[in-house]
């Protein structure tokens, strides 16, 4: 067997010559210096996929931020964030509520109440539990959420617009993963998932 038979024959079983996976279904070979699997490179690649997310959420909070101007009634990013996560998820506890949007109890309690005082949130009985509350959208907080993402999508599709098609496609598989990672479900009318409230 030559030399380069055996080189990877080891790699496959795991052995001296590549003994780490990089990469789906290859074997990383520390000998080959054109063999782009390096695991000691995984930090590296985590900083940049990082830097990478982090230009791209100061571009969507622009979006975002611009997105809000042309609602009637003004809204911070938070309190459109706490409608966001109701639309999204249906009614909610207002412990679940914070869980979500990552805030004490109390901070929830005041942006709850700010929004209900406006018209966009209602409180309604808990049926599993009278002494608590639910928190849910009015018909006011769907329309208003309903506009801001109407007018966030059509931004966001201009941009999507002028990149190459190559990179569109990747594009949808990276943010996909993104947000099952951090928990952030699917946009659509059938993506409240029960057990998630």
């Amino acid at each position: 067997m030559s030399a380069q038979g055996n080189r990877e024959t080891e790699g496959s079983v795991g052995g001296a010559g590549g003994a780490v996976a990089g990469g789906a279904g290859h074997p990383y070979d520390p000998l080959d210096p054109l063999d782009p699997y390096d695991p000691l490179d995984l930090g590296a690649d985590v900083d940049r996929v990082t830097e990478a997310v982090l230009t791209a959420s100061r571009l969507l909070v622009a979006v975002s931020a611009r997105s809000l101007n042309e609602v009637r009634d003004s809204l911070t990013l938070p309190q459109f964030r706490t409608l966001a996560v109701l639309s999204s998820r249906g009614p909610l506890r207002l412990t679940r509520l914070a869980e979500h949007l990552g805030v004490n109890p109390s901070t929830a309690m005041r942006m709850a109440e700010r929004l209900t005082a406006t018209g966009m949130l209602t409180r309604s009985a808990n049926p599993e539990n009278r002494r608590e509350s639910m928190l849910g959208l009015t018909e006011a907080g769907h329309a208003v959420v309903d506009q801001v993402t109407a007018r966030r999508r059509h931004e966001i599709s201009g941009i999507v617009g002028r990149m190459a098609p190559g990179h569109r496609a990747r594009l949808v598989e990276a943010l996909e993963a993104f947000s099952a990672a951090g928990g952030e479900p699917p946009s659509g009318p059938d993506s409240v998932p029960t057990t998630w409230r």
